[in-house]
C-alpha cells in the first residue's frame, strides 16, 4: 500500500482539494473535504496493490522496485487482492453519505483506477491514462459539493491531466533503461530523445490552463502567485532532468508535491481575500 511513500496520495489530493474549494466557491463542506481526503488515501493504496499485481512479474528486473512485496515473495497473488478489494469497499462505504451523481462517478474511478497497470502492456502513452486516474477526483468532488458536474470541472481534469503527464514521465525517464529491456510502454519512450522537452511542455500546458481557470473565476492575486512559484519550481526540475539522471529525474517527480501545496495555498488565499 505504500503508505511509507506518501508522494502518491500527495499528488492525487492537492488536484482534488482544488476542485473542491472551486466547486464550494472556497467554502466546501467539512464531511465532504473529510471523506475525499480519507477516500483518497484509501483508493491510492488500493491502487498501489493493483499496481504491484499487474506488475509482479516485472518489478523485480527494475532497480527501484526490486524490494517490493511481490518481487520478494513476500505476498502471494491471492493476498493482494482481497487486500485491493477490501481498501475499494471501505472507499466505497466513505461515498455512501453522498449524492446520487457522487455514487455513479465512482465506478468509472474505480476502474479507471484499476485498469491503468495493464496499460502497460499496449498503450504508448499509459501516463495519459494514469493522468484521467489521478484527476478523476476533481468531477467527484463537483458533483458532491453541487450535485453536477458543469464544463470547468472537466477543463481542471484536462490540466491535471497535463500536470500527470509532466511528471509521470519524469518518474519514467528513471526507469527507462529497466523499461526497455523488460517491453513495457512509458511516455518517456514513446517520446525518445524529447522527453525532457516534453515534460516542460505538459508543464506549460498545465500552468496555462490553470491561469485560464484563474481568469474565468475571477481569483486574485494570492492564485497567480501561486502558479509563479510553480511554474519556479518546475523549472528547477529541468535542472534535474535535462541530463537523464536516475536519481535526479526521481527528485523532480518527488518535487511536484511543492508545486500542488503552492497552487492550493494560492487558491486558499485568494478565496480568503475575496
Amino acid at each position: 500500500m505504500r503508505w511509507d511513500k506518501p508522494i502518491g496520495t500527495l499528488l492525487l489530493l492537492w488536484p482534488t482539494l482544488w476542485g473542491l474549494w472551486i466547486a464550494a466557491d472556497g467554502k466546501p463542506d467539512a464531511l465532504i473535504a473529510a471523506i475525499f481526503c480519507l477516500g483518497t488515501f484509501l483508493m491510492r493504496s488500493a491502487g498501489c496493490v493493483i499496481n504491484d499485481y499487474a506488475d509482479r512479474d516485472f518489478d523485480a528486473h527494475v532497480a527501484r522496485t526490486s524490494q517490493r512485496p511481490f518481487a520478494r515473495g513476500a505476498v502471494s497473488k491471492k493476498e493482494a487482492l482481497l487486500l485491493a478489494a477490501f481498501l475499494a469497499l471501505l472507499s466505497f462505504l466513505l461515498v455512501l453519505p453522498l449524492n446520487h451523481l457522487t455514487w455513479l462517478l465512482s465506478v468509472p474511478a474505480v476502474l479507471i483506477a484499476a485498469s491503468y497497470p495493464f496499460t502497460k502492456r499496449f498503450f504508448p502513452m499509459p501516463q495519459a491514462y494514469l493522468g484521467i486516474a489521478f484527476s478523476f477526483g476533481i468531477p467527484m468532488a463537483f458533483a458532491a459539493q453541487t450535485n453536477q458536474v458543469p464544463a470547468l470541472a472537466w477543463i481542471l481534469l484536462l490540466a491535471n491531466v497535463f500536470w500527470v503527464l509532466a511528471y509521470d514521465t519524469a518518474y519514467a525517464i528513471a526507469d527507462k533503461p529497466d523499461d526497455l529491456k523488460i517491453g513495457i510502454k512509458t511516455s518517456a519512450i514513446t517520446l525518445g530523445d524529447y522527453d525532457v522537452a516534453a515534460v516542460m511542455a505538459f508543464h506549460l500546458l498545465f500552468l496555462a490552463v490553470m491561469a485560464g481557470v484563474g481568469l474565468r473565476l475571477g481569483l486574485l492575486w494570492p492564485y497567480y502567485l501561486g502558479l509563479a512559484l510553480a511554474a519556479a519550481l518546475m523549472a528547477l526540475q529541468y535542472r534535474d532532468i535535462r541530463h537523464r539522471d536516475r536519481a535526479l529525474c526521481f527528485k523532480a517527480f518527488l518535487d511536484n508535491n511543492r508545486v500542488g501545496a503552492a497552487i492550493f495555498a494560492g487558491l486558499l488565499l485568494s478565496y480568503w481575500l475575496r
